[in-house]
Parts: C-alpha cells; sequence; structure tokens
C-alpha cells in the first residue's frame, strides 16, 4: 500500500477532507491552507498539523504532496486546480468545479496532460438509501424508468446575501445545489441529458446586493426519452432536503422524512416504507475511493466525465435560465 501525503486548500468544508483523509490507512495530511490565520491555527492545532500555509502555492507546488483536496471559495478553484496539475497532484474539488465553460475546457486540458486523477464531491451517491433504489432500478424492478424529480431544498439564503457566495463577480445557486440532483439523476439511471429548459426568479433576494436569480427550476431530457425536473433553492422554510421522486412503469419512489415510499399501485395496500438511511453520508465520504483509485491505478466512482458532464448540464441551464430558450447540452467529454 503506497503511503500518500495530502493537502487541503480551503478548511471550511475542508476539515471534513482533512478527517476523512486522516481515517484512511497510509495517508497523512501534510499541509492545510487557508487565507483566515484564525481559521488555518484553530484547525492546525486541533488536528495536529505542522504545514500552514496562507498562499495555495505551497501546497500545489511541494514536491512531496501527493493528493490536495480544494475546498475553497468557488472563483478560486481554476487557478488552483490548474496549478495542482502543472505539478503532478491528483485533485478532490468541491463543486462546482468552475463557473465558466472556458475554464471547464482549461482544467479538461491540463487534467489530460496531468495524466492525473480528478474527483469531485457528488456525495448523494454515498447516501444508502439512493444506491438502493439505483441497484434496483438496475436490476429491473422499476420496469422503465420515465419521469424523475430531483430538488435541492436548504434554507441557506444568507449565505448569497451575506457569505462570500455574493461577493463573487458570478455566482449560480445551481451550480453550487442542483448539481447534486443532476448527477444523483443520471448515475442512478445510468443515462445522459440532451436537453435542458430552466426558468429562475429572484423573488427571495430582491433588496439585497445578491446580483443574480437564487430560484431555478429545470426540465430536463435524457437520451432515452425520459423527462426529470429539478428545482434549486436556498430559501425554502422547511429542513433541507434531497428530494428524489422516481416513477417507472412498475414502481414510483418518493423520498420523505424519516421513511421514504415505494409504490407498485395506486392501492394503499400496495405502499411499503424504505427505511435504509438517509442522508447516510459524510461530506468526506468519498475519499477512501479516491485514494482507493489513486493506489490502483482506476476510474474513482465519481470521475472526469461524470464532473464535466454535470457541468455542462449545468452550463445549459444557465443559458436557458438567461435565454428563455431550450438549449441543447453540448459536452466536453
Amino acid at each position: 500500500m503506497k503511503a500518500l501525503r495530502a493537502g487541503v486548500i480551503g478548511l471550511g468544508v475542508g476539515e471534513a477532507h482533512l478527517r476523512s483523509y486522516q481515517a484512511i490507512d497510509g495517508v497523512e495530511v501534510a499541509a492545510i491552507c487557508d487565507i483566515n490565520p484564525t481559521r488555518l491555527a484553530e484547525i492546525g492545532d486541533r488536528y495536529g498539523i505542522g504545514g500552514r500555509h496562507a498562499d495555495y502555492r505551497a501546497i500545489t507546488e511541494d514536491s512531496e504532496i501527493d493528493v490536495i483536496s480544494i475546498c475553497s471559495h468557488d472563483n478560486f478553484h481554476t487557478e488552483q486546480i490548474l496549478s495542482a496539475f502543472r505539478n503532478g497532484k491528483h485533485v478532490m474539488v468541491e463543486k462546482p468545479v468552475v463557473l465558466h465553460r472556458r475554464e471547464a475546457e482549461e482544467v479538461y486540458r491540463a487534467f489530460v496532460d496531468s495524466k492525473c486523477k480528478i474527483t469531485s464531491n457528488l456525495i448523494l451517491r454515498q447516501s444508502p438509501r439512493f444506491c438502493e433504489i439505483r441497484d434496483m432500478i438496475r436490476e429491473g424492478a422499476f420496469g422503465d424508468i420515465f419521469y424523475l424529480e430531483g430538488d435541492y431544498l436548504h434554507q441557506i439564503l444568507w449565505k448569497i446575501t451575506e457569505g462570500w457566495r455574493g461577493q463573487m463577480d458570478f455566482y449560480c445557486t445551481f451550480y453550487g445545489g442542483g448539481i447534486h440532483l443532476v448527477d444523483l439523476m443520471r448515475w442512478m439511471v445510468d443515462d445522459e441529458f440532451t436537453e435542458v429548459s430552466a426558468m429562475a426568479n429572484d423573488i427571495l433576494t430582491r433588496g439585497t446586493g445578491y446580483k443574480y436569480p437564487d430560484f431555478f427550476a429545470a426540465l430536463m431530457r435524457f437520451q432515452s426519452g425520459a423527462i426529470a425536473k429539478c428545482a434549486t433553492t436556498l430559501g425554502p422554510q422547511r429542513t433541507k432536503f434531497h428530494a428524489l421522486n422516481v416513477y417507472g412503469s412498475k414502481l414510483t419512489f418518493v423520498n420523505d422524512m424519516p421513511s421514504a415510499k415505494l409504490f407498485s399501485s395506486d392501492r394503499p395496500e400496495d405502499e411499503r416504507a424504505v427505511t435504509t438511511a438517509y442522508p447516510g453520508m459524510e461530506k468526506g465520504d468519498l475519499l477512501p475511493d479516491f485514494i482507493d483509485a489513486i493506489r490502483k491505478d482506476r476510474l474513482p466512482e465519481v470521475n472526469e466525465i461524470d464532473i464535466f458532464r454535470v457541468m455542462d448540464v449545468c452550463f445549459a441551464v444557465w443559458e436557458s435560465a438567461q435565454t428563455g430558450r431550450s438549449i441543447k447540452v453540448q459536452y466536453l467529454v
């Protein structure tokens, strides 16, 4: 088992990455980076990390570092990923990987040239409940899938009205939230989206300094002809929830809390509860697979195809919402 040295850039969600690395045999977190000196000292002391830096290049250019988690503000991702790949590092990057199509193209070229591996924290694939339903779909239990609904519902409006996201030159809530359900649905049915029609509004953030739509609703068509709907809001008056409804010719799944539901007809007696854990995962849970993929030179669970294709769907959603037109998804990979 090859010993690996990891670095973590950005110590918000990056703290969960750090914990996950430290729990993997043969992985040492050698260095951390944050622009907030108080946070840097606090996390360094809490986890016993000696290498502490304010400049990300101290990590991306360190010849002793093998793998890097990039958990910084979204508008810093591109330059940090490029630096990491140019210096031969494997990269786990928080979503969204990039904010613009031109950045995706640049990052993909650098990734190919580096011959390193990349993954992103599309963590809903780790939910035991969603894994169970995916397995049932793959086994044919649902019959023909004709419609899915996947909604990102999370009351964190302050993150765009007061936090760093709202201070960036550009931010899209769909890129940060809806992206999870885009990936989950395409993973569930093993299919790709071909067309998007989206609308957006800014009702919840009117009168604030936030400059972009805060709510998105997108209809998306799969290659199979199945239709999916994805709504994203950071301001619902409810608990955080990943709504997922799957409609097949044999079964329907409706996510709920604490138990989900499976229907095999319209009769009440044909409804049964799904009690498998939801969400049942932590933000660093994809890292053990990523480290194993590095060691065995295989594709990680979330690989470059997933990463760049979900971003291409997000770009199409933004373009559709801005232009009022249905957009064909143009895939980079």
